[in-house]
């Protein structure tokens, strides 16, 4: 699968909940669009993920 134009190497079906375990994300911190289409939060733990998604993860960072 393609995270943030990166090719990586993750399970077929893997959950978007469980990718941003593997990756250490705060899943309150991020937005993460697959195939151009923003997932819910209530949904990152329903939505499985293809070996051939494209995966975006965008983070928050506060500062000023």
């Amino acid at each position: 699968m393609i995270i943030n134009g990166t090719e990586k190497d993750f399970p077929e079906g893997i959950t978007v909940a469980k990718l941003l375990e593997e990756l250490s994300l705060d899943p309150n911190k991020v937005v993460v669009e697959v195939d151009q289409q923003i997932v819910p939060k209530d949904e990152y733990r329903q939505k499985k993920l293809s070996s051939t998604a494209a995966v975006e993860l965008i983070s928050f960072v506060g500062g000023g």
